[in-house]
């Protein structure tokens, strides 16, 4: 197993230097968060275009849960009160059912339960959670509970890790974490020769990029971590530690793999703040993306605030990205653009330009600002 050079992307990281006159002393010039206020103002201006421009709240796939997983948390941070109601129209359209039904074991299709999961908790109602309880509690003990190989792209983390970790807090029942660590061992360690390397200490969306796979690489001989990919297995352990008892043996584990991915975040920031669509590689495809970048922010404050990361270092690179996504990404009326579409590599859905939007990137980036305006508390 390989071990990944510290110094090496450590040594790489531009950082801005300042010199004073009086003892030439070169300090470092760090960005600072905005206030609290500036953060919530700006929650709610992205938040207000996107239901602005949504009367019909859509379906419950994945891409529109991840929106409302966001909805949500800026419903937490705000208390505005249209945002909890627009969440419940959402579900109540699809009455608290996931596609493909309580048999799938699908991950995109268990996304739905994290917002049916946050109604429950504010409003009460065995009904909110019965069809996703239905369809984990299967996997767990009734439909194939020793097969783990369900999860084989990175994505799957985000969507499925959640629910289950709530479900066994719910429930007091650990078994939910014992076949949620089943499944995340299988992925990032035996799905296509295993999808986290250990090395670059970066995730492979899927077997198509893995060594142990196809192990397909840039057009300069790379290794390709797609950001968003990353970022959804970012944003999968922040909502998991977020949820799972420190005490839980597992938990090191999860804690050890946000601050691997921390320091190849922090060795490659842009220097506008972004991150490219593929990480390791800057000249393959370089360019804003917002997607990933919020996903990292949300990572970023959750891990600072809990003391997963050390504030010191990793504050001047949330407070970048999140100064970048607020300046360059967020038009005047709230429109969040930069977002890469819907795929599955760096050269998914391009061009990615300033206007270039979708529900789960506005999602991503409300997660952000919530775990923000908690680090900023």
């Amino acid at each position: 197993m390989r071990r990944r050079n510290f110094l090496r992307l450590t040594a790489a990281l531009p950082l801005a230097t300042t010199v004073t006159a009086a003892d030439q002393t070169p300090a470092v010039a760090v960005d600072a968060l905005p206030d609290r206020t500036a953060v919530l103002d700006t929650v709610r201006r992205v938040n207000n275009y996107w239901i602005s421009g949504h009367a019909d709240p859509g379906d419950n796939l994945w891409a529109r849960a991840t929106y409302f997983s966001g909805n949500m948390a800026a419903y937490r941070i705000t208390g505005e009160a249209r945002y909890l109601s627009y969440a419940k129209s959402w579900a109540e359209k699809h009455s608290y059912s996931l596609a493909g039904g309580v048999t799938t074991r699908h991950a995109d299709n268990h996304n739905a339960g994290q917002t049916y999961l946050d109604l429950y908790e504010i409003l009460g109602g065995e009904q909110k959670i019965a069809a996703i309880e239905a369809s984990l509690h299967r996997m767990v003990y009734t439909d194939q509970p020793e097969k783990n190989d369900d999860w084989w792209w990175v994505d799957a983390l985000h969507m499925a890790m959640p629910p289950l970790v709530r479900l066994g807090a719910l429930r007091g029942d650990t078994n939910y974490w014992v076949k949620m660590y089943a499944m995340y061992n299988h992925t990032k360690r035996v799905q296509g020769g295993g999808l986290y390397d250990y090395e670059d200490e970066l995730w492979y969306r899927d077997s198509t990029w893995s060594p142990g796979g196809t192990g397909k690489l840039s057009p300069n001989s790379k290794p390709v971590f797609w950001s968003r990919g990353n970022g959804w297995a970012y944003a999968a352990h922040a909502k998991v530690l977020s949820v799972l008892p420190s005490t839980d043996k597992r938990a090191p584990e999860y804690q050890w793999n946000m601050q691997g991915i921390s320091r190849s975040l922090l060795a490659t920031q842009r220097p506008d703040g972004f991150w490219n669509p593929s990480l390791r590689d800057a000249q393959h495809l370089p360019g804003k993306e917002s997607s990933g970048t919020a996903m990292f922010c949300y990572g970023l404050a959750h891990a600072i605030r809990t003391g997963v990361i050390d504030r010191y270092t990793y504050l001047p690179v949330l407070a970048k990205g999140w100064n970048a996504l607020v300046r360059d990404a967020v038009h005047p009326d709230g429109r969040l653009g930069w977002v890469q579409g819907i795929g599955d590599r760096p050269e998914s859905s391009r061009p990615i330009t300033y206007d270039s939007t979708a529900d789960f990137g506005v999602g991503a980036f409300l997660m952000a600002g919530e775990e923000i305006a908690r680090l900023l508390h």
